[in-house]
Formats: structure tokens, C-alpha cells, sequence
């Protein structure tokens, strides 16, 4: 459950986020918060997984790195094991469950082709499950923007 606050601070962050010396702070004062209610609401709503994260989205392959949508199937009763191990991996962007065979399916990104393939080995080995690896070939923006 969250208030009318919480929805104002998930609208008004979604489309960009102050560049400067305290963001925070800026980004409270166009909300009418204080710097210090501002963090304390967005940890309360990642602690309560309102939001699974919340910070920058690199475009890792601009900038020298590289990036690959994945997708596996992982055993219904083993979902969430598999999903925390995934997940453990720090080069996991996004997880997201599909009603499909296919039903796990995550993006990675690195500073490099060959640590992304590095990671996806690990991740077959710690899961015991194949892990196929779609790279990027082309790039589509679509803007996504949901009001809470």
C-alpha cells in the first residue's frame, strides 16, 4: 500500500533525475519533501518491493561495455532459488518471470563480451540450467512510464 506521496515521488522520478551536487535535495524540493524524507520514502518502498530498485540505467555497450538479454527455463519449484542466484550476480540488470517455457528471462550488462559470457557459464553451473543468450543487434527506445 502506498500514499499520495509515495505516488507523487514514483511519477515525478521516473522521467529523469537531478544531475548536481545534492540530487536528493532537489529532486525533494520539487516534491515539497525534505532531502532526508525523500531517501528514507524511497528505501521504504524498496524494502517493501514497491520498487525492485531504483537508480541510473547504463547503456553499457555506448560506453565500451556490453549487453545481452537472456532467457531459461527454471523449474516451477525451484523458481525463486534459481531467480536469487541469477540475481546474486551483480552484472543482472533486470529479472523478470514469463508464463512460458521460457519462463525466467534477465538482461546482463558488463564492461565486457567476455565477462558476460563468463557470468552466463556461472550462471549454468549454479543453476543447472541452460542459459541462451540473445545479444543486441539493433536498439529501439521505448519510453515506459507507469502512474502509481
Amino acid at each position: 500500500m502506498i500514499d499520495m506521496t509515495d505516488r507523487r515521488i514514483i511519477n515525478a522520478l521516473q522521467g529523469g533525475f537531478p544531475v548536481g551536487e545534492r540530487p536528493y535535495a532537489e529532486a525533494a524540493k520539487g516534491l515539497g519533501l525534505s532531502e532526508e524524507e525523500l531517501i528514507g520514502r524511497l528505501g521504504a518502498l524498496i524494502d517493501r518491493g514497491v520498487l525492485s530498485r531504483f537508480g541510473p540505467m547504463y547503456n553499457a555497450d555506448r560506453i565500451g561495455g556490453a549487453v545481452c538479454l537472456c532467457a531459461m527455463s527454471a523449474p516451477a519449484e525451484k523458481f525463486e532459488d534459481v531467480s536469487a542466484r541469477v540475481n546474486a550476480h551483480r552484472e543482472v540488470a533486470h529479472n523478470y518471470e514469463r508464463a512460458h517455457q521460457l519462463n525466467m528471462w534477465f538482461v546482463l550488462a558488463s564492461d565486457s563480451q567476455q565477462r558476460l559470457d563468463e557470468v552466463v557459464r556461472e550462471i549454468e553451473e549454479e543453476t543447472n540450467s541452460k542459459v541462451l543468450a540473445f545479444p543486441k543487434l539493433a536498439e529501439f527506445f521505448v519510453g515506459l512510464r507507469i502512474e502509481a
